[in-house]
This record gives structure tokens, C-alpha cells and sequence, in this order.
């Protein structure tokens, strides 16, 4: 069953779900969940730990594991890993159980947002070595371009490259709290 007030944010590492998901959950009155960190208390590791003993293989699983336990709830902002929709049972699951928002920047912002970030394992080389900004944005733009036509199955769009956090969280509000009355208007009784 769908349920409009379960909210999930997807975008790029970087697009600002973190940061935006709590503040955007306090606007609404919803409770705020992060995947990355349930994933994290569920494994005992750190998500470089998970990818670096386990692979990436699985913590899409254990992301899996984690969103069937949220998918009958309402009331709740999910903050979504960046790749979460690349996995084709939690893109079905999180499109059949709620709200799907894409939070978006282009990729030279998030390159710039993401070249001093130590904790983000897709943005390393091979042998785990740091990249350059060039390289990161250069990766960036693979990816997205592999992610994209999942980013751009959500109900919602909006740009987070280039607006205050304050004007962002508020243009949300407005459109998920329009999108929920006009959800209930058309279900039936």
C-alpha cells in the first residue's frame, strides 16, 4: 500500500539528504530516518567497513533488509543511500510504498561538495587513494548518468545546487504537504 507521507530523498552523495532530511522531518512533524546510519547500527560497521569487507553486493542487501522494515510506515522522511535505486527490488519497493523526492545538483557542485569527504567509498580510487576534484566530478558524471532515469522516477524535483538550505526546506514543506492533501482527496473512502 502507498502511503504519501513516507518520504524518501534520493540524489547524489553529496545533494544534501542528510543535511535537509531532519530539518525537512521537524517542518512536517515526521520522524527522520538515515539508511546509511540504520545500515551501519544493523552491520556494526561503517559503510567504508561494509564496502571494504563486504562489498558493495552486500550493503545493497543489507539496504534492502532495511527498507522492508519501514515500508508500512507514514509520518517519515528516508534519507536514502545515492545508489539505493540501482537495486531493482528496493527501487519497486520504495515506488509501490511512498513519496519519492529527487534532491539534485549538477555534478561540478557535487564534486566541490564531495573532494574533502573521507567517508564516501564510491568517490575512491581503486586502491582507495583520494581523487582530484576533476576525477571526482569526472566519476560523478558516470554515475549519474547510470542513476538519472531512477532520480527522475520521483513524484518531486528539487535543485539543491544553488538555493539556501532554509529556502529548500521550505519549498519541500509546501510541496509534500500539497502532495499528500491531493493524495487524500483522491483515494477512496
Amino acid at each position: 500500500m502507498k502511503h504519501p507521507s513516507l518520504i524518501f530523498l534520493t540524489g547524489f552523495s553529496g545533494s544534501g539528504k542528510s543535511t535537509i532530511g531532519p530539518l525537512l522531518a521537524n517542518s512536517l512533524g515526521y520522524d527522520f530516518m538515515d539508511m546509511d546510519r540504520e545500515i551501519e547500527h544493523l552491520a556494526g560497521m561503517t559503510i567504508n567497513e561494509i564496502f571494504s569487507a563486504r562489498g558493495e553486493t552486500d550493503f545493497r542487501e543489507l539496504e534492502l533488509r532495511v527498507l522492508e522494515t519501514i515500508v508500512n510506515r507514514d509520518h517519515l522522511v528516508v534519507s536514502l543511500g545515492g545508489g539505493a535505486l540501482q537495486n531493482d527490488r528496493c527501487f519497486s519497493l520504495i515506488t509501490a510504498s511512498g513519496t519519492l523526492i529527487y534532491l539534485h545538483s549538477s555534478a561540478a557542485i557535487l564534486a566541490r561538495r564531495l573532494s574533502h569527504k573521507t567517508d564516501r567509498p564510491l568517490m575512491k580510487g581503486k586502491n582507495g587513494e583520494r581523487l582530484s576534484r576533476e576525477r571526482i566530478e569526472q566519476k560523478i558524471l558516470g554515475l549519474l548518468k547510470e542513476r538519472e532515469p531512477r532520480y527522475k522516477a520521483a513524484i518531486l524535483t528539487v535543485d539543491t545546487g544553488t538555493k539556501r538550505l532554509g529556502a529548500t526546506v521550505e519549498e519541500l514543506t509546501r510541496k509534500i504537504e500539497r502532495h499528500v492533501r491531493k493524495y487524500e482527496k483522491t483515494r477512496p473512502a
